[in-house]
């Protein structure tokens, strides 16, 4: 028998997504490219060990919003807004099980985009073309708002603490793990990943908030 992808090799690994086995060498160039691994295959998961232990740092010039800082406090001072926005992400993902990363990241970067713009008192929105980042965009977009409904009925009606600049920020460093965290194949999943494992179901959350180095 030979790998049913290259039909040359012979095959050594089981590949769960296939359910038959390919050779290593598919496993390694065709994973998250032609083959829709899931998050438990075991050969994935030592791939992107081996890849996070390897890893360089990230260009300066491919840092999202290179210009924007905040210190490390401001986020967890707002950590509730960014676990909203995570659970958002995942909480689609589950409905949508195709969602990928470079699916996250477009309805990231249009939402950090439309924020901005808020912050300066301009209103421009321009939500993905494409279907699933379009619609992801409208979830985390109402999340937000709901967050901030919700501060401003806590406070007696008064405005909510978020402001568009901070939700900005907090997207921009959602955007920033993103761009640290997923390998750029087409069907990467390891920033929702990423997000799963630090961003448990409330009957399992931890009581302070995991720290997230900012990239």
């Amino acid at each position: 028998m030979s790998c049913p992808i290259c039909e040359k090799r012979p095959p050594k690994r089981f590949c769960p997504a296939k359910g038959e086995k390919i050779c290593a060498i598919c496993c390694g160039t065709e994973r998250e490219v032609s083959i829709d691994c899931p998050s438990d295959c075991p050969h994935l998961i030592a791939g992107r060990r081996y890849e996070a232990e390897h890893r360089k740092p990230l260009p300066a010039q491919d840092f999202p919003y290179r210009d924007i800082q905040f210190p490390v406090d401001f986020v967890y001072e707002r950590w509730h807004a960014v676990t909203a926005l995570a659970n958002a992400i995942l909480g689609f993902q589950m409905q949508n099980r195709e969602v990928n990363d470079a699916d996250v990241r477009s309805a990231l970067e249009a939402l950090a985009e439309t924020y901005r713009t808020l912050g300066t008192g301009i209103y421009y929105e321009r939500p993905p073309a494409a279907p699933l980042p379009r619609a992801l965009y409208g979830l985390l977009a109402e999340s937000l708002q709901n967050l901030r409904k919700q501060e401003a009925e806590s406070t007696g009606g008064l405005s909510s603490l978020l402001k568009e600049s901070d939700l900005f920020r907090l997207l921009v460093f959602l955007l920033r793990i993103a761009r640290e965290e997923t390998n750029g194949r087409p069907r990467s999943r390891a920033f929702l990943d990423f997000l799963r494992a630090r961003f448990p179901l409330p009957a399992d959350a931890p009581k302070e908030a995991p720290r997230i180095i900012l990239p």
